[in-house]
């Protein structure tokens, strides 16, 4: 495992690495609340697969900085996996991989007509435009029925809109998701990991500004602009779809109603007795899933 700096005009980004200096890039995007380090199950056995595991420390997450023009749009999550991959060497065949936050950047990605990437594969949270508009969903009475249990676990996104009380509730609310999302994992080391990422008071903030940023619709910094339109559209690279069965955060359910949103050569997967951090229950198999799907490095 090593590291790689990458400066950008309104961040400083440090990724971890791991395989060869000379492989395709496999560039991995953690989400909430996670680290990079969210990677390092999964990632050494695509490294002996000869895939270059790149994975970043989204902006706001130690050791990555908080960005100083206090954007963290989808678009700037776009922006900075795209500078990260420039800085690390892109080879035309790289690939992206991103859960929960990292999923939804993954999926705005995977919608650019000009994607750098060649392929994608998202976890945990389905691409935006499998529920869009909704009215035209397919099977829209069961998606409906899905809402009022999905409403009572997605009960932080409405908490972090508060003033000041979830600023000073880092402490009681990761462990409990954590709890929540993945039952029965055990998330000591994950927790020490989180806690060195957002644990000061700034960086939980950060943090926080994922889910207002996005929930309270604030327009993106001209320079992301561009980058934020996608991800509310549907991929056009080929994707790979997982989500653990046991996934206290989205429902399993959802991922029916992925798949008539993905383009040809796309394919899902419900990852067993795993929960919301698959990657980290089940690093085999999504390892196995993974490799499938992407193809062999050479």
């Amino acid at each position: 495992m090593r590291w790689i700096d990458v400066s950008a005009p309104a961040v400083q980004l440090r990724a971890l690495t791991w395989g060869p200096d000379d492989g395709p890039i496999a560039l991995c995007l953690h989400g909430f609340p996670d680290t990079a380090y969210g990677w390092r199950k999964a990632a050494p056995l695509l490294a002996d697969a000869g895939w270059r595991v790149v994975a970043p420390f989204m902006r706001g997450y130690v050791p990555s900085s908080i960005p100083s023009d206090g954007s963290y749009h989808v678009g700037a999550l776009m922006d900075d996996a795209l500078r990260v991959l420039q800085a690390a060497g892109p080879t035309g065949r790289d690939v992206i991989i991103g859960h929960d936050w990292g999923a939804i950047a993954a999926s705005g990605l995977s919608a650019m007509p000009d994607s750098p990437f060649r392929k994608a594969v998202v976890m945990s949270v389905p691409p935006a435009a499998s529920f869009r508009p909704l009215g035209r969903v397919p099977r829209a009475g069961r998606l409906v029925a899905q809402l009022p249990a999905q409403a009572l676990r997605s009960w932080y996104i409405m908490y972090f809109q508060l003033p000041w009380l979830p600023d000073r509730s880092a402490s009681w609310v990761v462990p409990r998701l954590w709890r929540q999302w993945s039952p029965g994992y055990n998330a000591t080391e994950d927790l020490r990991h989180v806690d060195a990422a957002i644990g000061a008071p700034e960086r939980w903030r950060a943090a926080l500004g994922y889910y207002r940023a996005t929930v309270r619709g604030s327009r993106p910094p001209t320079q992301y602009a561009e980058l934020h339109r996608h991800w509310l559209s549907a991929p056009v690279l080929p994707t790979l779809y997982l989500h653990g069965t046991d996934d206290g955060c989205a429902t399993s359910a959802f991922a029916q109603w992925v798949q008539r949103v993905l383009p040809d050569g796309s394919d899902i997967a419900l990852v067993g007795q795993a929960g919301h951090f698959l990657q980290l229950e089940q690093p085999d198999t999504v390892a196995r899933r993974v490799l499938d799907f992407i193809g062999p490095a050479g």
